[in-house]
């Protein structure tokens, strides 16, 4: 739904961030949408691409602090195999295994499809995605640009033959500012519940960004039957760093994000909770070395967790390994984890 709900861990509780939970991947695969890039790009119909035509737009609150989520690395724990199969230049299907004693282990079919129309150098839509295990359990995307100005996004969940969760979004850029509506599990039918979120993101100056949140949550599992809350967020973009923060629903979250070299760049995150009464500090860094296609990732945080994943491809075959290890020093918890990527 957004980084600036995500960061109100006091809102949280009642109000969900998000109502589709995100699937298992393997560090380095990216996110679902970009999957699309794996893809060769379709002949463009001439239709302008996003970036060129609205260059000064501050892009949507939801990657608000993608810069410095970037450098984190996302560790994982057991064992991990994904064969991705290009059919055609628009279509790819994917299997993986998963072997884990917390996440859910088992095998998992997941399918591509990527439309004719092409909005950008490596961006065409629509793009279809899939993902189902034997049980039944399926997850599905579809997000189209429908013009330059309008993108929307329809995500469903099915579990046990019931639709379990759904979420439709939609993202408006003008020239420069973005806004937003998110609607998750609306039922109008027997209770009139769901949530509803709308963002609004501004670009003030070349370097500033301002934008505000506003979610209402309606439903019987609310203390009182609905709730609102409103955040404010702001970002500064300089030449090789980047300072991004949301305040509201009594959370405070904020990021930093520095390029210190061609080869390394580091990031510090900062969640505090009045609600809960606790906050978390994190330091990440990421090295890479292109010569060796190898990239690491390692964080620290003030609960004494220590994590880390080194990604290798093993040019010139198309695989990659994955290596991934975290420890907690208070709780003397370690796991470890190991993904091997072909495709």
């Amino acid at each position: 739904m957004g980084n600036v709900l995500a960061s109100s861990p006091g809102f949280s509780s009642p109000l969900p961030t998000s109502p589709i939970p995100p699937s298992p991947t393997i560090p380095g695969q990216g996110d679902k949408e970009a999957s699309q890039s794996s893809l060769e790009p379709p002949v463009s119909d001439g239709l302008p691409g996003v970036e060129d035509a609205f260059p000064n737009n501050p892009g949507t609150m939801e990657d608000l602090h993608k810069k410095c989520k970037d450098v984190f690395p996302v560790v994982f724990e057991g064992g991990k195999f994904m064969l991705n199969k290009p059919i055609s230049n628009h279509f790819q299907v994917a299997h993986t295994l998963n072997f884990s004693s917390i996440q859910p282990s088992g095998y998992k079919f997941s399918a591509t499809y990527v439309g004719m129309k092409q909005t950008g150098p490596a961006e065409a839509y629509p793009v279809l995605l899939g993902e189902i295990d034997p049980s039944g359990n399926l997850s599905a995307n579809m997000i189209h640009q429908f013009t330059p100005n309008l993108k929307g996004k329809v995500v469903a969940q099915i579990q046990q033959s019931k639709c379990q969760a759904t979420q439709m979004s939609a993202d408006w850029r003008g020239s420069d500012y973005t806004a937003s509506l998110t609607l998750g599990n609306i039922d109008i039918v027997n209770d009139f519940s769901g949530v509803i979120v709308g963002h609004y993101l501004q670009k003030i100056t070349p370097k500033l960004d301002l934008g505000a949140e506003i979610a209402y949550q309606r439903g019987p599992q609310v203390p009182g039957g609905h709730i609102a809350v409103h955040s404010m967020a702001g970002r500064y973009t300089g030449d090789k760093y980047v300072a991004s923060g949301t305040i509201g629903g009594a959370g405070l979250h904020l990021c930093y994000y520095r390029k210190a070299s061609e080869t390394l760049q580091f990031g510090v995150e900062l969640e505090s909770s009045a609600k809960m009464q606790e906050s978390t500090a994190s330091f990440a860094y990421q090295v890479d070395i292109p010569k060796a296609n190898f990239t690491f990732r390692g964080t620290v945080d003030t609960n004494w967790t220590i994590g880390a994943v080194i990604e290798k491809k093993l040019m010139p075959l198309p695989f990659t390994f994955a290596l991934s290890a975290v420890h907690n020093y208070p709780k003397n918890q370690f796991k470890l984890g190991c993904g091997f990527i072909v495709g």
